[in-house]
């Protein structure tokens, strides 16, 4: 049986693991165990508790102030003696994070094969998204399997020199947990308050976005909503308390805007599939957004998912007030601009990535 530990600590790495891990479980070749370093909190567990996963570790990191040295370093002296104890035949993680960074590093340390979920995905520029970019391309050089989403992801790996015979695409496992989350019969306070009106879900947490580029999204939105009283805007914050103290400077008191703490998974999910399109800095919401068919305005100067631009459920626009505004103001003013982003073909996966991966998996373990 081969024994796989499964290393994640952010929300949305929790929501993309969660359903592979179900996968590896469900097949009686795999002894997985799970750790989560914590580098989210109550997102992290409000995820776990959707997908009915109890970690086997939790190295409980996140404290108020963390910065990059610090979850860097205690990820890093933490999950030393988890590995120590396990010998896992094999590492999992995914993405882009710390938490991936340092597991990977860690691993890698103790010399254990690191498979890497969502790998390939690329901008070439290591501040942005800071400090992702830079992560991704340091756990590519570390890890001996790659399962690559699309096409373009596996082509940068090629690209760079890795073993094709290592790289496998699957699609994004971000897709297979739709099938968990969304409900037809949803109800929320959220949607009856938004009711007949259009509702644009937004978010924003990018680093790079702090401060100035994030004044400059929140006041493009707040010209949106004074011009259409048939908008609502739904902004569940991060919980960066600068984030918050931006936000409540500019967009609160306004009838039309809903700032609220961030939102259960399901709840998010299905309020996605409800909305009239989406504005984000986020990278797992311009995937599942596009396979819910909704229009996604990306909050960035580049984006790693470019199969997404180019299949037009995503557009560039940057942090540039009046670009953000212009962008806005096309999607509720033409129809035809507006049917087609949401006509473009989904270009992350059938919602089967996860057994792909596990058919893969058992696979390599039987050569």
């Amino acid at each position: 049986m081969l024994k796989i530990i499964a290393v994640f600590g952010t929300r949305p790495e929790a929501i993309k693991m969660c359903p592979l891990i179900n996968e590896l479980k469900s097949r009686g070749t795999f002894d997985v165990r799970v750790c989560v370093t914590g580098q989210h909190r109550e997102m992290l567990y409000q995820v776990l508790r959707i997908f009915n996963i109890i970690p086997d570790y939790d190295l409980d990191i996140m404290k108020n102030g963390q910065d990059l040295f610090y979850i860097t370093s205690s990820i890093l002296s933490n999950i030393k003696q988890v590995l120590e104890k396990e010998k896992p035949d094999l590492v999992m993680i995914h993405g882009d994070t710390t938490t991936t960074v340092a597991a990977a590093l860690a691993s890698f340390y103790l010399q254990i094969p690191i498979a890497h979920i969502e790998a390939g995905l690329r901008t070439y520029n290591i501040s942005e998204p800071f400090p992702e970019e830079a992560n991704r391309q340091i756990v590519s050089i570390l890890a001996q399997y790659n399962f690559a989403p699309t096409e373009q992801a596996k082509q940068n790996l090629l690209n760079e020199g890795k073993k094709y015979d290592n790289i496998f695409i699957t699609g994004n496992t971000g897709i297979d947990a739709l099938a968990t989350t969304i409900s037809k019969n949803y109800h929320s306070n959220e949607l009856e308050w938004a009711k007949g009106n259009r509702l644009i879900l937004v978010t924003t947490h990018r680093r790079e976005n702090l401060g100035e580029p994030m004044r400059k999204i929140f006041r493009a939105i707040r010209q949106i909503v004074d011009e259409y009283k048939d908008v609502r805007i739904l902004f569940p914050i991060h919980l960066n308390p600068e984030i918050r103290k931006i936000a409540d400077e500019i967009l609160g008191r306004n009838s039309q805007i809903h700032l609220v703490a961030p939102l259960e998974i399901m709840d998010f999910h299905n309020i996605m599939k409800r909305s009239y399109f989406i504005l984000t800095d986020s990278g797992g919401i311009q995937e599942e957004a596009a396979a819910l068919k909704k229009p996604v305005l990306v909050t960035r100067n580049i984006t790693e998912r470019l199969e997404g631009v180019v299949s037009g459920n995503l557009k560039l626009v940057g942090t540039d007030e009046k670009v953000i505004y212009n962008n806005m103001k096309k999607l509720l003013d033409n129809e035809k601009e507006y049917d087609e982003m949401c006509n473009g073909i989904n270009p992350y996966g059938d919602g089967y990535a996860s057994k792909k991966i596990a058919d893969i998996l058992e696979t390599i373990y039987r050569k």
